[in-house]
């Protein structure tokens, strides 16, 4: 008989929080539930007792895990490591390690976060992938090419790579630019409000709703993410199992999701490498079919019942 547990999601992001570790903790939150599993979600432990704590963020969680361990040192831990985690606070922060340290099992949601995992924590890491449920690709536009960039506007994104390439892009280009996603500061805001303005090739959307973004994304001809550093983005998932070619910086975080080989890669913050990969994908048939069947053989990585699968063999390998 399956056993069933009180379970503690801890994340740094509050409700309503636009940051992906706010959505990452309700997909937890879930497929647990669907498992008949009794989930709290909170900002912080609140010192309630439970049989399982699942915190998100090696260093901002780091306080609650040592909470828990202190106070239930016989219960489990599931650390679910972050792309600031990895990618930026890993070489400086110690905590991100005794976090390691403490947890019973360590969750990546890409396969290269395991080579950053020191190797006497490796044994207790696997990779789960985020899923997404199964959308039919819609018609797109025939009198545009239409790329689509989703994500919140902040640094780390580097969302204006796009403005940066548009100049590089012929203006016979049939290219039409759609950002969606709220601007994190005034500073964005501005830089998005300029760009929309000097050109007419850009157009930015703000925050949508998720249905209304997936409604933009499945009829794109591509999408774009230019991120400095992500965990693994869930977007990237996402325009996966739709069958939308992506063009993606060439970071560990997207590597991780689309494989070493994938085709429609460019340098971090290479604006020019950035346009040359868009005006190939428009103009030629051969190199826009092979990205589509590269993210296609991708497709099964982010089944909702592998993902449904995966978590339930992590819960059963706790012992409790």
């Amino acid at each position: 008989m399956l056993s069933r547990f009180k379970i503690c999601i801890v994340t740094p992001a509050p409700p309503g929080s636009l940051h992906g570790n706010r959505f990452t903790a309700l997909r937890w939150a879930n497929f647990l539930n669907k498992l008949g599993h009794r989930i709290d979600i909170q900002e912080n432990w609140s010192h309630q007792a439970c049989d399982v704590l699942i915190a998100l963020h090696a260093l901002r969680s780091h306080q609650a895990i040592q909470a828990f361990k202190t106070a239930f040192p016989n219960r489990p831990v599931i650390l679910i490591l972050t792309g600031t985690d990895l990618y930026r606070d890993l070489e400086s922060h110690p905590e991100v390690l005794i976090s390691m340290a403490m947890a019973d099992q360590i969750v990546t949601l890409q396969a290269q976060a395991l080579e950053l995992i020191p190797l006497k924590y490796r044994a207790k890491a696997s990779v789960i992938y985020q899923s997404m449920p199964a959308l039919n690709r819609q018609c797109p536009p025939k009198n545009s090419f239409l790329v689509s960039i989703i994500g919140h506007l902040r640094p780390e994104k580097d969302p204006f790579c796009i403005v940066r390439a548009l100049p590089s892009i012929p203006a016979q280009s049939r290219l039409r630019v759609v950002h969606i996603g709220q601007a994190m500061d005034q500073d964005m805001a501005i830089q998005a409000q300029d760009a929309v303005s000097s050109e007419k090739r850009y157009q930015w959307l703000g925050k949508l709703t998720h249905a209304q973004t997936m409604r933009w994304l499945t009829r794109s001809h591509l999408m774009v993410i230019s991120s400095l550093m992500e965990g693994g983005a869930h977007v990237v998932s996402e325009a996966a199992s739709i069958g939308i070619p992506i063009i993606a910086s060439k970071i560990a975080g997207n590597i991780g999701l689309l494989g070493s080989d994938y085709d429609g890669y460019f340098p971090v913050q290479d604006h020019q490498q950035l346009a040359k990969l868009i005006l190939r994908a428009e103009s030629d048939q051969s190199f826009y079919q092979q990205l589509t069947q590269q993210v296609q053989d991708r497709q099964n990585l982010f089944k909702p019942d592998e993902e449904h699968f995966a978590i339930a063999a992590l819960i059963a390998k706790l012992s409790i």
